[in-house]
């Protein structure tokens, strides 16, 4: 097995080659427009396969925009603006913390792309760096390429021929990081992930929460093929996506193996027939629904194939399935094959024994069948094909899904889709931008950890280390919060909040407000989740520390008289309002 991995990163810094914020909307559009798109040849005078494949799909295009965060050039009406320096200096600054080696002048690219995520039907991108090593537990792992590139528009919805599509996200740089195929098994895969993924939260200046990190896991296995698995969001799931890839590319061989020792190499070349006769009073109602819509039954012989569309590659997920994600490339839902159980279809023997008559199918063969407008079928049924006659593992790219399996989603993309962008002059790296770029990286991962060890214990600083909420924390510590307590109501209080069901609406402006009032001595320590709690209702600090007032200086000193100095029993009965130490230190004077 040989694995390598990519991964793309949000950096929180204002879009790429406009000026608009890099904010998601949540709210309905102020404007929307409609496109289709076409693939045009890249720098190498070729139409890349990829982009081909994705045009002759015939989808149209549909645009949400929204006022605050979208412009002409997220409409490609306008041209790019130059790229945004500070996201420049981000991608640079990682670079060398990764011992990559920067070129002295960067070209953006347009980078061919006609799935509607880009309304220009390409992608701008700029390659950074190129070398470098990154040091993990199973040995050193060369690092690739970096590159910073636009993100593509987030996809709303999807119908048989319209996509629909919001621009709020179009536009927002990427740090784009690539490995050599170094990772030696799964675990290891995460590992360089988990790294990585720190090392750019390190810089303070990377977009948090779901979606705004993903990973492309690239496995390849002996006698198959590299494999792009596009999207895998979370680490835990990492590892199942290699072994899983790896057992399904393992088990295909077996089936092409099959296949070849039937067939030879003979090609199969079958013809679609119209079947929709034999299931005009079907009670399998997937079928009727298809035919009372319009659509057409048609069907073809898999010269052969009996017993193969059945065959298990992981759980979950057969050679049928391998044939029926090509087809869903053209449009339709899905296929139904000789080898799935007709009875949970409502398919009777006798339409069964129909169709194989009609495609002259015999017991050696299987047959698909596919029920939709007799365009989009046909389509279909030839991609069936198409895949059929592939006897050895195909490369391509597959969508990662939350089981841990994947599925197809196109070809893999050649060098043809590449060609220069002409409205962007080349960008020169200078020794003093390089200095510039590594202050703003943030002084690394070693310094990152090296800083959190001094003022956390070493449990809390791994932790922290790791989180979601550093920079918050780094931020609450920056504007005077005692950084143990910070960082225990981050990762300890607000969690067992969320699972009571309440959560901050704005966290950074009221953690702000809240330890802000905790160091004007307004409460105690013990008193947090509980004012908590009320600005999570909607109330402001002082609001919800309405009878939670620490009780300090003259006041404790009355307490502690009226209750002959016993600790137990103030603690016990004012311990949202006492400090220990401080109560401690009264009763000793």
């Amino acid at each position: 097995m040989k694995c390598g991995l990519e991964i793309h990163q949000r950096l929180d810094t204002g879009k790429l080659f406009c000026r608009c914020p890099s904010a998601i909307a949540e709210r309905e559009p102020d404007f929307r427009f409609r496109r289709k798109l076409r693939a045009s040849a890249g720098e190498t005078g070729e139409v890349d396969f990829a982009a081909r494949v994705e045009q002759e799909k015939e989808k149209e295009f549909h645009y949400e925009g929204f006022a605050e965060s979208c412009c002409l050039v997220e409409a490609d009406e306008e041209p790019p603006q130059e790229m945004n320096p500070e996201a420049l200096r981000i991608v640079l600054g990682v670079a060398q913390q990764l011992h990559m080696e920067p070129f002295e002048q960067l070209h953006v690219m347009r980078k061919i792309v006609v799935d509607g995520s880009n309304t220009s039907g390409f992608q701008r991108t700029c390659l950074v760096a190129a070398g470098g090593y990154l040091e993990t537990s199973r040995g050193r792992v060369r690092m690739s390429t970096v590159a910073v590139e636009e993100e593509s528009a987030g996809i709303v919805s999807e119908e048989a021929h319209v996509k629909n599509y919001r621009l709020d996200r179009l536009g927002i740089p990427l740090i784009e990081l690539a490995t050599e195929p170094d990772i030696v098994d799964a675990e290891h895969c995460k590992e360089v992930a988990e790294k990585i993924g720190l090392m750019l939260r390190a810089t303070g200046k990377v977009a948090r929460g779901i979606g705004t990190i993903r990973q492309d896991v690239n496995v390849s296995t002996e006698d198959g093929a590299r494999i792009e698995i596009k999207g895998a969001q979370e680490l835990r799931m990492i590892p199942l996506y290699v072994e899983k890839e790896v057992l399904r590319q393992e088990r295909l061989l077996g089936v092409v193996a099959e296949i070849r020792k039937r067939l030879g190499d003979s090609a199969l070349k079958p013809k679609a027939v119209d079947l929709t006769p034999i299931f005009a009073k079907t009670q399998c109602g997937l079928i009727r629904k298809g035919i009372e819509a319009g659509g057409h039954v048609l069907g073809i012989k898999l010269e052969g194939h009996a017993g193969l569309l059945g065959r298990e590659l992981i759980p979950g997920r057969r050679y049928g399935t391998e044939l029926s994600d090509y087809a869903k490339s053209a449009g339709v839902k899905g296929i139904i094959h000789s080898d799935e159980d007709f009875d949970k279809y409502g398919i009777s023997a006798q339409e069964d024994s129909a169709a194989r008559k009609g495609l002259g199918a015999g017991e050696e063969d299987a047959y698909v069948m596919v029920v939709a407008q007799r365009g989009m079928a046909q389509r279909a049924l030839q991609m069936v094909v198409e895949r059929a006659n592939v006897r050895v593992v195909p490369a391509e790219t597959r969508k990662a899904n939350p089981d841990g399996t994947s599925s197809y989603m196109r070809p893999l993309a050649g060098r043809s889709r590449m060609y220069p962008e002409t409205d962007i002059p080349p960008i020169a790296v200078g020794k003093g931008m390089l200095e510039e770029a590594m202050a703003a990286a943030g002084g690394g991962l070693e310094e990152k950890e090296r800083k959190l060890r001094g003022m956390l214990n070493p449990e809390m600083a791994g932790r922290m280390l790791k989180s979601r909420n550093l920079q918050l924390f780094e931020e609450l510590v920056g504007a005077g919060a005692e950084p143990m307590l910070a960082a225990s109501t981050l990762e300890q209080t607000l969690v067992e909040m969320r699972r009571e069901g309440l959560e901050l609406g704005r966290p950074r402006e009221q953690l702000m407000e809240l330890f802000a009032e905790y160091g004007n001595g307004l409460f105690v320590k013990a008193a947090i989740p509980e004012i908590l709690r009320g600005m999570c209702r909607g109330k402001r600090a002082r609001e919800a520390a309405e009878g939670l007032e620490r009780i300090g200086g003259a006041e404790l000193k009355r307490l502690v008289k009226e209750k002959g100095g016993d600790f137990g029993k103030i603690m016990r009965e004012y311990r949202l309002r006492v400090d220990a130490k401080e109560l401690k230190e009264a009763i000793g004077r």
